[in-house]
């Protein structure tokens, strides 16, 4: 139940405060007075947009503040979004000076989802200007629902759904990516291949240009090597031999004087370690073939390494490792999305079976319901003065499952005898929509679970006994919940458990809107001010007398 309403710097407001109880609440006002402006404020706690050009005062905040007295079915809610749950929780909403608003719920900062997720539990506001939701199919589907008990069903199908509709995109998008890979991937094959057959793990590029110009350049160096052991070993004037026997003198030397025997011991090591190199030149030199084939061979492998560090834009053979091993781990990305794919594929099958099980259950429940709400709309109607009204349900089959199952909702309604049923943004006129609309909220109401709905001006248009009819509805509605009706009819005014009126006065020199409770004699001249305008008449009071009864 909404117990108390706090305004402050919003719009007309400086500041109101109005304490409302359960029952029927009927909130009265001329037109311009500021009903509406008191609305707009509510709407703030229903989590819709502030704007910066709702505040009296743009030098200090405004503040719209709610208390809401709350059963303990709410407690888990508190808990899950980590608030402070009290049976008196205050809902506020701030518009600062720069623009910006913050929300509270009992005093904790909260986002606007969650401040919505709340109060939409707690508050339903119709606006007269509102009737268009009765031709929107989801608020259809609302209204069938309600009746059918399909809450705790359609949040498991919804669920449900929400899944499904993931794997779909999932499924989407590793379909792309797979049409994408399979354009490449020949490509891509080719390049792997061509990086492996060069067998990379194997080559060292500096001892294969190595090899190529020792095969080019195989007869310069037997030559040169040939003209140095013919001059080191030559029989008249060999080097060797003269090394040899300056060795052999210098040993001499060393015998006769022994300071010379450090020198004659280096002399002689580095006589054998020239000897030595002689003799590894010689064995290169055996070694040193002159193979065309060879040669061919080796250029040809060089020019593919040339050809693919040149292709790949590197210049090292680790580089081209790396691109071929990034190719396979692309190559197994790929094998790896055909069987996500195949996965998803299944899952979507097992969640589209569910899905129809569900959605199942949901029809089945709502074709039973479809009777008993023609059947209580029908009688609301005729009790409103549309006595020949008709209203029908049509519900089929749709070819692919939506928000709520996997069918389509139409409301088809007529007015009058002897014409055919239409759909209902079709048939129904103006004068016609407020009598709908609050059969409908009526029977929300039986089976909704919101405490508190607020009409505004629902009953525009009618009067007379039709107008004494929306009353009593509204009476008997009151009587299970809180109903906070805004009127300039006096036939319901008179229904009110408790009266509230809205003025507009002038406070220094400043136009205000404030609201006040209205005590049994208010209430009557209000009524009767109704019924006779700004000059109540004898009449008139005797006829609000008569109402109030």
């Amino acid at each position: 139940m909404l117990s108390r309403i706090f305004i402050q710097n919003f719009a007309l407001i400086d500041s109101l405060e109005i304490t409302l109880n359960n029952g029927l609440q009927v909130i009265t006002g001329e037109t311009g007075a500021g009903k509406s402006i008191i609305l707009g404020a509510l709407r703030l706690i229903l989590g819709e947009r502030a704007d910066i050009k709702s505040l009296n005062n743009t030098e200090t905040k405004s503040i719209v503040e709610t208390e809401f007295t709350v059963s303990e079915d709410f407690r888990a809610f508190f808990e899950e979004n980590d608030l402070d749950f009290d049976i008196h929780t205050v809902i506020r909403r701030e518009i600062l000076p720069n623009g910006k608003s913050r929300a509270f719920i009992n005093d904790v900062p909260a986002t606007l989802e969650t401040l919505r997720s709340l109060s939409s539990k707690l508050i339903d506001i119709h606006s007269q200007f509102e009737t268009s939701n009765l031709f929107n199919e989801e608020y259809q589907f609302r209204i069938i629902d309600g009746l059918s008990a399909n809450k705790h069903l359609l949040a498991q199908y919804q669920q449900t759904f929400s899944g499904f509709r993931k794997i779909l995109a999932e499924l989407e998008v590793s379909k792309k990516n797979l049409a994408e890979g399979t354009r490449e991937s020949d490509y891509r094959n080719f390049l792997f291949e061509e990086l492996t057959e060069a067998n990379l793990d194997e080559l060292d590029l500096e001892e294969l240009q190595n090899q190529v110009k020792r095969q080019e350049n195989a007869e310069a160096i037997t030559d040169n090597l040939s003209q140095i052991f013919a001059k080191l070993d030559a029989e008249e004037i060999g080097v060797l031999d003269s090394l040899n026997d300056v060795k052999g003198k210098l040993s001499k030397v060393a015998d006769l004087s022994h300071e010379f025997s450090l020198l004659s011991q280096r002399f002689q090591e580095n006589f054998l370690e020239f000897k030595d190199i002689l003799f590894e030149l010689q064995d290169a030199a055996e070694k040193i073939e002159t193979d065309p084939e060879v040669l061919f061979h080796l250029n040809q492998k060089l020019n593919t390494v040339n050809s693919l560090l040149l292709k790949h834009g590197v210049t090292t053979v680790e580089d081209l490792r790396n691109i071929r091993n990034q190719i396979a781990t692309e190559q197994n990305s790929f094998t790896q999305l055909e069987e996500t794919i195949a996965a998803l594929e299944k899952k979507k099958t097992t969640t589209e079976q569910k899905l129809a099980e569900i959605a199942g259950e949901l029809s089945a429940n709502r074709k039973q319901s479809v009777p008993v709400f023609t059947t209580k709309i029908e009688s609301l109607l005729r009790q409103l003065g549309l006595e020949k009204a008709k209203i029908e349900v049509k519900i089929t089959e749709s070819e692919l499952f939506n928000n709520f199952g996997k069918e389509k909702i139409e409301l088809l309604f007529q007015a009058n005898s002897g014409f055919p049923l239409k759909p209902i943004q079709s048939a129904i006129s103006g004068g016609e929509r407020s009598r709908v609309m609050l059969s409908i909220k009526k029977l929300m109401a039986e089976n909704a679970e919101l405490p508190t709905l607020i009409l505004d001006e629902i009953d525009t248009g009618v009067s007379g006994k039709v107008a004494e009819e929306m009353g009593n509805v509204m009476k008997e509605m009151a009587a299970d919940m809180q109903l906070i009706v805004i009127t300039h009819l006096a036939q319901v005014a008179a229904k009110g458990n408790s009266n509230y009126k809205v003025i507009k006065q002038e406070v220094a020199g400043k136009t205000q809107s404030t609201i006040i409770p209205l005590n049994e004699d208010e209430k009557l001249q209000e009524i009767a001010q109704l019924l006779s305008g700004s000059r109540i008449t004898e009449a008139a009071v005797l006829q609000a007398k008569e109402l109030m009864k």
